[in-house]
C-alpha cells in the first residue's frame, strides 16, 4: 500500500455557496463557520454561502472564506477515520494543511489568513502589481527572461510552479506585460493576466511579509503532527520554528508546487486528496503525473465517495 497525501487549494478555487451542504449537515463544520464569524467580528459564512462574488472574491475575505471552508471539509473527512502520511496546501491552502496538523490553531488560522489578506492587497499600490499565468514553455527559460526584464527597471518574477507548461509570473504592471510581449522567444504559448488585487510571491510583498512575522509571533504555532510539504521548500517541515519562517517568506516566494508533489512521489505517495472548494489541484495533478490516485473532497456527496473508495 502506497502513501497518502492530503492536498488543500488556494486563492482561485472560491465560489459562492462552497462548503454550504456540509455546514448544513455536519455540526462539528457549522460550529467552524460560526467560530470564523465570531473571529473576524462579522458574518463571513454569510459572505461564503450567498457572496456576492465581488466581496467574496476581495483578498481578505477570500482568504479566510477558502480556510474555513477547506477545515470544515477536512473535520467532517477525518472524522471517518482517514488520516494521510504528508500534508500540503497551495500558498494560502498551506495554512489549511497547517491547521489539519493541529500545527495552528483554527482560531488564531482565521485571523491570520485574514490580517495576512490585508497585508498582501496594502503592500503595493491598487494598479502597479499584476500576476500572469505563462502556459507552455520551460521553466529555466521564463526565469531567465524574467531576470532580463527585471534588470532592465521592470521586476518581474516566477510566482507559481504549478505544473510543467503552467508557471504563473508576478511583479510590477509593466514588468508582466513585457513578459506577455515576449513569451513566444522563449517557446511558450501565450499568457493569461490573472485577476488578482497585487503581486502575490513576488519580491514586491516583502513589506507584507514583515506585518505577517509581527502577527505570527502573537500567536502559538505547534509541531505539525505529520509532516508539512513547505511551499517555500518543496521539502517536509515539521518544527514550529520551521514553520513560522517559511510562512513568512512564502509570502514573496515562488510556490514550489509541481517540486512539493515531485518530492510527495518520490516519498511513495501515490494517492492524494484535495480537500476544499474546486479541484484545481486535482487538476494541476494530471498534468504532473497521471499515474496516481487523486479524489475530490468539496461537497458533501464527494466526502462520502471519497471515503467509501478509500477505507
Amino acid at each position: 500500500m502506497g502513501k497518502l497525501a492530503f492536498i488543500f487549494p488556494g486563492q482561485g478555487s472560491q465560489s459562492v455557496g462552497m462548503g454550504r451542504d456540509i455546514y448544513e449537515s455536519v455540526p462539528e463544520a457549522r460550529q467552524l463557520f460560526d467560530q470564523a464569524d465570531e473571529v473576524l467580528g462579522f458574518p463571513l459564512s454569510r459572505l461564503i454561502f450567498e457572496g456576492p462574488e465581488t466581496d467574496l472574491k476581495q483578498t481578505a475575505n477570500t482568504q479566510p472564506a477558502l480556510l474555513t471552508t477547506s477545515v470544515a471539509l477536512y473535520q467532517a473527512f477525518a472524522a471517518k477515520g482517514m488520516r494521510p502520511d504528508f500534508v500540503a496546501g497551495h500558498s494560502l491552502g498551506e495554512y489549511s494543511a497547517l491547521t489539519a496538523t493541529g500545527s495552528l490553531n483554527f482560531s488564531d488560522a482565521v485571523s491570520t489568513v485574514r490580517a495576512r489578506g490585508e497585508f498582501m492587497e496594502q503592500a503595493v499600490p491598487g494598479g502597479q502589481g499584476a500576476m500572469a499565468a505563462v502556459l507552455g514553455g520551460e521553466r529555466g527559460a521564463l526565469a531567465s527572461l524574467c531576470a532580463e526584464i527585471t534588470a532592465g527597471g521592470n521586476l518581474v518574477e516566477l510566482a507559481n510552479v504549478n505544473c510543467p507548461g503552467q508557471i504563473v509570473v508576478s511583479g510590477s504592471r509593466e514588468g508582466v506585460a513585457a513578459v506577455a510581449e515576449r513569451v513566444k522567444e522563449i517557446g511558450a504559448k501565450r499568457s493569461i493576466p490573472l485577476e488578482v488585487s497585487g503581486p502575490f510571491h513576488s519580491s514586491l510583498m516583502k513589506s507584507a511579509a514583515e506585518r505577517l512575522a509581527g502577527k505570527l509571533q502573537q500567536i502559538t504555532i505547534h509541531d505539525a503532527s505529520v509532516p508539512v510539504v513547505a511551499n517555500v521548500t518543496a521539502e517536509a517541515v515539521q518544527s514550529a520554528a520551521d514553520i513560522s519562517k517559511l510562512l513568512v517568506e512564502q509570502v514573496y516566494s515562488p510556490v514550489l508546487w509541481e517540486d512539493s508533489i515531485a518530492w510527495l512521489l518520490e516519498q511513495g505517495v501515490d494517492t492524494f486528496v484535495e480537500i476544499g472548494p474546486g479541484s484545481v489541484l486535482t487538476g494541476l495533478m494530471k498534468k504532473i503525473n497521471r499515474g496516481v490516485a487523486t479524489y475530490n473532497v468539496n461537497s458533501l456527496e464527494s466526502l462520502n465517495q471519497t471515503a467509501a473508495s478509500l477505507l
